[in-house]
């Protein structure tokens, strides 16, 4: 598992733990049932605090995306789709808002972004 720490994004220390390793199971690079290194494993690897580390597993664990088996450590949970199918629509709303505001400095037409669209989609789903 990677997990690279960026002091100076200004996105807290935890948040960019628990999107890390969100991404690397929703991507399937973390595999079902796996164990993550333990809280005070995966803190002293990156030269934090323990606490921070706990608060990114918490998330994750109320997230559905891991589980705790006491005294075994932290797991991978059982891909949710429904928990993927969310998290996706997330990004294509932030995307879509992107391209709406891009839209409008440019001047271009509804009618163009739907092409644009429907020529993208063109045999994907």
């Amino acid at each position: 598992m990677n997990i690279l720490i960026d002091n100076k994004s200004g996105e807290p220390i935890y948040n960019q733990i628990y999107l890390q390793i969100r991404d690397q199971i929703i991507s399937g690079a973390l595999e079902e049932n796996q164990l993550l290194p333990s809280i005070r494993g995966l803190a002293k690897d990156l030269r934090i605090s323990f606490l921070t580390t706990k608060r990114a597993y918490d998330e994750l664990e109320r997230e559905g995306f891991i589980y705790t088996l006491q005294g075994k450590g932290c797991y991978v949970a059982p891909k949710n789709a429904e928990l993927i199918r969310e998290d996706s629509l997330k990004k294509i709303e932030t995307h879509i808002e992107e391209i709406i505001r891009l839209a409008q400095v440019g001047n271009i037409s509804k009618a163009d972004i739907m092409e644009i669209l429907h020529i993208g989609l063109e045999g994907e789903l």
